[in-house]
């Protein structure tokens, strides 16, 4: 039953999401060193922590000086972004997390050295956007992937429990003709026994009579 239930709660999440679409936008946004223009998305079916930490690998594999979670953001210092020229940026990094609905808002703010990123740079604008769009699409595919596989576990667990239940049932079905046949064969050793029976006790009169006869002849001898 509980299996049940968990597919039915899975299979709900992912219609949701299937009517939504994963989107970036900008505006600004509230951090610990005060309000900066950020770009914003939501990642689906996922936990803060993962998305800390995924999000901590992504920015690691771009050439850093560090990245670090400080006063509840993730900071990366010094990032050099090979598409936006050598010149580093910083990255600042806040999450918002809506554990009943498994979802987790991330706002980026880039630093670009004094002045924060926004729709005015338009070709790294563009590039902020679609590299936070592409991190939330692989982030949420992949936590999606990890649900995929537990309902792919309950679905072969089922399978394979109608299977047993076939088997169960065919044997059930082949001990009834045994038992047919059984019960057959006893009711033909029945009929066999009884008249076995009949002849039997024919048998024992003929020869109760031989032994009455034999006990006159010796007792008349005198």
């Amino acid at each position: 039953m509980n299996k049940i239930i968990y597919t039915c709660c899975v299979i709900s999440f992912f219609t949701s999401v299937n009517a939504q679409k994963i989107l970036v936008k900008d505006g600004s946004e509230n951090f610990s060193s005060g309000s900066h223009n950020a770009y914003t998305t939501t990642l689906y079916e996922i936990s803060k922590d993962d998305v800390e930490s995924k999000w901590k690998s992504f920015l690691k594999d771009f050439k850093n000086e560090k990245v670090r979670s400080e006063k509840g953001e993730i900071f990366g210092d010094n990032i050099v972004i090979k598409d936006w020229g050598n010149n580093p940026v910083d990255i600042y990094t806040a999450f918002e997390e809506d554990a009943k609905a498994k979802k987790v808002v991330m706002h980026v703010a880039f630093d670009l050295g004094g002045t924060y990123l926004t729709g005015s740079e338009k070709d790294k604008h563009h590039s902020a956007e679609k590299l936070i769009k592409e991190f939330a699409i692989k982030t949420t595919k992949e936590s999606m992937a990890d649900k995929l596989k537990d309902l792919e576990k309950i679905y072969s667990k089922l399978v394979e429990n109608q299977k047993d239940l076939e088997k169960d049932n065919k044997d059930y079905k082949s001990d009834i003709e045994n038992y047919k046949a059984k019960i057959k064969k006893a009711e033909d050793d029945i009929t066999k026994n009884e008249a076995e029976q009949v002849k039997k006790k024919a048998e024992i009169e003929a020869q109760k009579k031989v032994v009455d006869d034999a006990k006159n002849v010796m007792n008349s001898v005198e």
